[in-house]
């Protein structure tokens, strides 16, 4: 190839290079063109999208605000019922205690403790008004805003929860004494020892007497059950007896107060401003944390439960600032132009929301750390099914019959405990062994497990629940018979996971009718269908693995509290405590399920910053997150007038007309569930 080729094919080389770099750079212009159009377009549209909301964003607002106020119309119905409930005590002159009242409450347990020498069938038919009374005085703490409760009523209430639970194990245990001094006369003619079952709905004994001594009778059955005892030899030859007390209750966890500050310590019926503005999501979220942190509190030392107390009281304060903001500036009438104000509006509402927002993040919940490795975290596990009292006792003087008159030995420190292994401080002897004594128990049908329960036992010392010194636990799901060994009997409980059931896989609420709504609920075990009407709540069905199940609660109407406290307490948790979010993990492959069930169904994405509601137009599935808005939707300022856009007139109508403690009930649930977080 000639030079003159050469120089000939670069130069076409470099007028190709020239023309494909012109035709990239055109190409790249227009398409700069065509993005900076599009995003100015955007911005346009955007920014007449903000102006459009911050022209209604007060019109908006104070139709919030007017819907809001059925919040404080429903604590007023509520304190009415209160009062109500009250005075039919009242009326009634049943004998029974007013809970309400400490003098009445005093008296109950005054008297009740000079009654001596009651039988056992006596104490069982007096503790269904002990429990009850018991129930009455939580309900008050937790129902009762804590505005209306000083720091001296609590601790009368609390006072005399621990009083009646103290005496009614006392009365127990003097029953149980009294029927083991008649061992001999109850005493079976096949064994010659004396076996006795004694139950009703909230406790159950089962008690056996050793009279024989026969070294060959180990094995302890209570006729009709397979409940019971598998005893070592020095038990079988000794002079003592065996009990079995399960009460559905669980006295032993201890109760610990409820703090009340200085700021509500308002006097019955005093109605500050403040309060009247709070919406009842603040009092409803108040009053949750007050819930579970009496159920947690064993965990959290004194200081941690003050700045946990704080935390909501500043979230609270916030949100009470933030609707006097909003009250102010709504009701404000302009030296400014329209649109001046409104940009003022948003601006202190979003400074509101920042702070509370800043509040929460300097003031979050630590985990308390575990002292022992054997301590049961009750933040992480929960106390199932009551608790089962297993005790070796010594058995006490039998009566004697002479000459006509019947003679028996009291002892002065009344029923006495068999210590097992013994207290000894020589050299132990290697051939003489103390084997664990075999327990075989029943789980009452009262309660369900999503897995294989815990055994647990009560350190009496250190006052908390202890998960050593149990082994060769066996469960039977079938029969619900659970087998162990201890190496020294006493209280023990079941426990379960608490958040076995968290995070959901899905949950739908749908109307049924006016003034009541279905909400469903569906995690990885079970289907939990609950209605709730008014001021009421029930739990219309439960699906274990889509199977029905038919279950004492099932169609029993009842408060949102109690409601709660009943499903909590039969193994239904579904309710986040304060700790709830160490404990709990989404995962992918419930993700994956979720978007597997719903690929049929077109769910819309809304978005809520504090101060701004809008529709989403990207998908679940998206792996990116996009604020971009869905084409044919506008901002709001609140979820409320966001669904108003695309629901019917004859929904709308109904949310205006719903009656206000149905609202209340419906936000109750939902914010005990915490459906948006778990899910």
């Amino acid at each position: 190839m000639t030079k003159a080729e050469r120089l000939r094919l670069m130069q076409e080389e470099e007028e190709r290079r020239l023309k494909e770099e012109e035709e990239a750079r055109l190409k790249f212009e227009k398409e700069e063109q065509e993005r900076l159009e599009i995003q100015r377009i955007e911005r346009e549209k955007w920014s007449l999208l903000e102006k459009k909301d911050l022209e209604r964003r007060s019109q908006e607002l104070e139709e919030l605000a007017l819907l809001e106020g059925c919040f404080p119309e429903a604590e007023k119905q509520k304190r009415e019922i209160r009062a109500l409930a009250q005075w039919k005590h009242y009326t009634e002159c049943d004998g029974s205690p007013d809970p309400w009242v400490a003098q009445e409450m005093n008296t109950f347990i005054s008297l009740w403790e000079e009654e001596k020498n009651q039988a056992f069938e006596q104490v069982m038919e007096k503790s269904k008004l002990v429990l009850s009374l018991i129930e009455k005085v939580k309900l008050i703490l937790l129902e009762t805003p804590t505005y209306e409760l000083d720091h001296r009523t609590v601790l009368q209430h609390q006072g005399s929860i621990l009083r009646l639970q103290e005496l009614l194990s006392l009365k127990i245990n003097v029953a149980t004494e009294l029927l083991l001094r008649q061992a001999s006369n109850l005493a079976d003619l096949d064994t010659g020892n004396m076996e006795k079952i004694i139950k009703d709905e909230n406790v159950t004994l089962y008690v056996w007497a050793n009279l024989k001594k026969n070294p060959r009778h180990r094995s302890v059955r209570f006729s009709e059950t397979q409940i019971g005892f598998e005893i070592p030899r020095i038990l079988a030859t000794s002079n003592v007896a065996l009990r079995l007390l399960h009460t559905r209750y669980d006295h032993i966890t201890p109760l610990f107060p409820i703090a009340v500050t200085e700021q509500n310590q308002n006097p019955v019926g005093a109605e500050q401003v403040n309060v009247e503005e709070s919406t009842e999501k603040a009092m409803t979220e108040e009053k949750l944390f007050t819930e579970e942190k009496a159920a947690n509190e064993d965990e959290q030392p004194k200081a941690e439960q003050e700045r946990e107390l704080n935390l909501v009281q500043e979230e609270n304060k916030y949100e009470a600032i933030e609707n006097t903001v909003l009250q102010r500036t709504s009701d404000s009438e302009g030296e400014d132009s329209q649109t001046t104000q409104l940009e003022l509006e948003m601006k202190l509402l979003s400074e509101a929301v920042l702070a509370a927002q800043l509040c929460l993040v300097e003031n979050v919940v630590e985990l308390p750390e575990a002292s022992q490795a054997y301590k049961v975290d009750l933040c992480h596990f929960s106390t199932l099914g009551g608790v089962y009292h297993l005790d070796v006792l010594e058995l006490p003087p039998q009566c004697k019959p002479v000459k006509g008159w019947v003679l028996v030995e009291i002892l002065q420190e009344g029923l006495q405990r068999f210590i097992y292994p013994p207290d000894t401080t020589e050299e132990p002897d290697p051939d003489v062994t103390f084997p664990p004594i075999e327990v075989t128990l029943e789980i009452h049908k009262s309660v369900i497990f999503f897995e294989r329960p815990r055994v647990v036992r009560w350190d009496n010392e250190g006052k908390f629940w202890r998960s050593d010194g149990i082994s060769s636990v066996y469960y039977n799901r079938e029969d619900r018979l659970l087998t162990f060994s201890m190496d020294t009997l006493g209280p023990v409980t079941l426990i379960q996971d608490a958040h076995v059931n968290m995070p959901y896989q899905s949950w739908e609420m749908s109307p049924c009718g006016m003034n009541k709504v279905l909400l469903i609920v569906k995690t990885v075990f079970m289907e939990l269908q609950i209605y709730i009407k008014e001021n009421l709540c029930m739990l219309a069905s439960v699906k274990l693995r889509g199977k029905g199940l038919e279950f004492h609660l099932k169609g029993k109407w009842m408060a949102p509290i109690p409601f709660i406290l009943a499903l909590k307490e039969a193994g239904l948790n579904i309710f986040p405590a304060v700790y709830s979010h160490f404990y709990v993990v989404i995962n992918n492959k419930v993700r994956e399920q979720l978007s597997e069930e719903t690929e049929h169904h077109t769910w819309s994405l809304l978005m809520f910053s504090g101060d701004r509601a809008q529709m989403l137009k990207m998908q679940e599935e998206n792996d990116k997150f996009s604020e971009a808005l869905r084409e044919g939707t506008e901002f709001h300022s609140t979820l409320y007038h966001m669904m108003k856009d695309f629901a019917s007139p004859v929904a709308m109508e109904r949310v205006r007309h719903s009656n206000c403690q149905f609202i209340d009930s419906v936000c109750y649930m939902l914010l005990s569930i915490r459906v948006l977080s778990y899910s």
